[in-house]
């Protein structure tokens, strides 16, 4: 049996209690990750921060705490047609890895122009490839077509609550390790992983400051969370390729209740922010990752003194075509 598609979109929006169920379901296939830190960074900044290694995690991004959620919630696999999503790079990834290791046939829709590193590492796990042009309008009609040829349950990357659930966890245990956060930030694309991140710090702790960090050249989410409705991304142009969807009925709802603010940055200082975390860290992550620290970087004042995390949120990065 599968549950259908019409029935998740009624699910109201997750609590503690979900993100918590959902920790216990995915505590047997998903890594713990480690939280680090640079007296380096923190002196130039006045600030200590904790950063929540996502780039460890399985398949290289937070991506698979979800997507392993919404399996295991979603599919009978003792009676399992395939499942289906569409994904730029780190959900498909995180799908296809997760839906192997449940034994369950996975179809991704990626566009053409979606990085070779993410490309090669759905084909690794698995999982069949729809190439589409890069835009959502075909990526959605390539995915509605592979569910009418396949019968496929679509696995929405973020816009369904088994997939906010899943990404709250990360910061579930960043509180367990870290409970005296002043501040946590995390990236907006989709909005999966910041509307799993709000929900599970509200709760634990209601006094924490919550915020997105997000790409001025792909600020749907800034100007969505602004104007108090969806405002759909166009044509967006950033380095941070994880980060050019919009946000869904579910986060936007999830977002606004629960986000006290989200901060657009500039090319550059994703960049530098990149770079900073490559030097001082020593570990490698994606654009999309560096983009909370550059939010940092931009508005130290808002951090000055705070204990703040930072959801580093994945590590599949094209190493030929690097930023710097």
């Amino acid at each position: 049996m599968i549950i259908s598609n019409a029935a998740m979109m009624r699910k109201p929006i997750p609590t503690l209690r979900d993100i918590k169920d959902a920790a216990k379901n995915i505590s047997p296939y998903a890594h713990i990750t480690p939280v680090l830190s640079s007296t380096i960074i923190d002196k130039y900044l006045g600030a200590r921060l904790f950063f929540k290694c996502e780039n460890f995690q399985k398949a290289g991004a937070f991506k698979f705490r979800g997507a392993t959620n919404a399996l295991l919630n979603m599919v009978d696999k003792n009676n399992s047609g395939p499942v289906t999503t569409h994904s730029s790079g780190n959900h498909a990834g995180a799908l296809a890895k997760a839906a192997a290791a449940l034994g369950i046939e996975c179809i991704v829709v990626m566009p053409e122009n979606a990085p070779k590193v993410k490309v090669e590492a759905v084909k690794t796990y698995g999982a069949a490839i729809r190439f589409c042009e890069p835009t959502l309008a075909a990526r959605e009609y390539t995915t509605d077509q592979v569910i009418k040829e396949t019968g496929a349950l679509l696995i929405h990357p973020y816009n369904n609550f088994y997939i906010i659930a899943g990404q709250g966890t990360a910061s579930l245990e960043l509180l367990d390790k870290q409970p005296d956060l002043d501040v946590i930030i995390a990236p907006v694309g989709g909005g999966g992983m910041l509307s799993g991140t709000a929900i599970a710090s509200k709760a634990i702790n209601p006094a924490i400051k919550v915020y997105g960090g997000e790409p001025m050249g792909a600020d749907d989410a800034f100007r969505s969370f602004k104007a108090g409705k969806i405002i759909p991304s166009v044509n967006p142009e950033t380095i941070a390729d994880g980060l050019l969807t919009s946000l869904g009925e579910l986060t936007f709802e999830a977002i606004i209740n629960n986000v006290d603010k989200i901060i657009p940055v500039s090319e550059s200082q994703i960049i530098a922010a990149m770079k900073m975390i490559w030097q001082y860290l020593k570990i490698v992550v994606e654009p999309s990752a560096a983009v909370p620290l550059a939010a940092i970087l931009e508005n130290k004042h808002l951090f000055e003194g705070k204990n703040t995390g930072i959801i580093l949120t994945g590590g599949n990065v094209d190493l030929e075509k690097l930023p710097f």
